[in-house]
Order: structure tokens, then sequence, then C-alpha cells
């Protein structure tokens, strides 16, 4: 038989949460406020945090064509392998002339120190990168995924994984 102060907590419980309907509601409100401003793009009275994220996505698209058009032969074609070797997420700075100002590893794949280099590398080595517009410089994240061959797909304009 349950004893009687379980029975006490578990209906004090209950009440709490049914004697606050206003509260889920609200909660959920702005769970689903939330889940709808990330997936609208901003619109023609952006606010300027908004449209700075919007440039930064364009731009980040732009330097992923611009990396794989500087890098073709170590594009990995098609869908990636199930297990890759490593992945990392980088945040690059570009200046008003295309250079490379500041590598910053937002997440290095730390059991794997060779790639790092490599990709420290071939960011380098890409520039000069499109000129950013706006304010001159722009700042951009990107994951990079990365196969044991050595070749690599950017979750930009990645195909997926099997």
């Amino acid at each position: 038989m349950p004893d009687s102060s379980d029975s006490s907590q578990h209906s004090s419980a209950s009440r709490s949460r049914s004697g606050r309907p206003w509260l889920w509601a609200g909660l959920m409100a702005a769970i689903a406020s939330l889940v709808t401003a990330c997936k609208s793009p901003p619109g023609p009275g952006a606010r300027p945090d908004e449209a700075s994220t919007s440039a930064q996505l364009q731009y980040r698209k732009l330097a992923a064509n611009h990396l794989y058009a500087r890098n073709a032969d170590r594009i990995y074609q098609g869908k990636l392998p199930p297990m890759l070797y490593a992945i990392g997420v980088l945040q690059v700075q570009i200046d008003r002339n295309g250079s490379v100002q500041r590598l910053h590893w937002m997440r290095a794949p730390s059991h794997a120190p060779e790639v790092v280099s490599e990709i420290e590398r071939l960011v380098r080595a890409a520039a000069p990168y499109p000129a950013p517009g706006g304010t001159g410089r722009i700042t951009y994240t990107d994951t990079w995924l990365w196969d044991r061959s050595g070749r690599f797909q950017l979750d930009t304009l990645s195909e997926g994984q099997l």
C-alpha cells in the first residue's frame, strides 16, 4: 500500500501543474515563437542583428563556394560515410580586402590535430576571399566534415551522410 506522504506529494505536484495553465500556455507560446523566428528569413523591416545574421549566412555560402573552387580535388563527392574522421566548427574573420584576419575554433577536432592544421592551411591559402560588403569585414562560421581520405565537405554545401 502506498505511503500517504507519497500520495500527498503526488497530488500536490499535480495541483501545481494543473493550477497554472497560463504558465504552460505562455511557455508553449514562447517556444513556438522562437522556433518560428529561427525559420523565418529577415524581412525588409528587419532589425540590424537579423540583417547581420542574414549577411553572415549569405557570405558563408559565398565563402564555401570559394573554398570548393580552390580545393576541387579535395571535395568529397556524394554523400559522406556514416562515420567521419573529424568534424570541426571554425569561425573565420575576413577583412574588406578578402584577407583572413582571424581564425577561431569553436569546436576543434582535438583527436586529429593534423586536420586542424590542414583546415587552417586551406582557409588561409584560399585568400583572397570575395570582399564582404557593409562594414568592410565579416565573421562567418562553418562546419568542416572531414573524411579519413583527407577529403571534406563544408556543412553549408554538404550532400549529407549515408
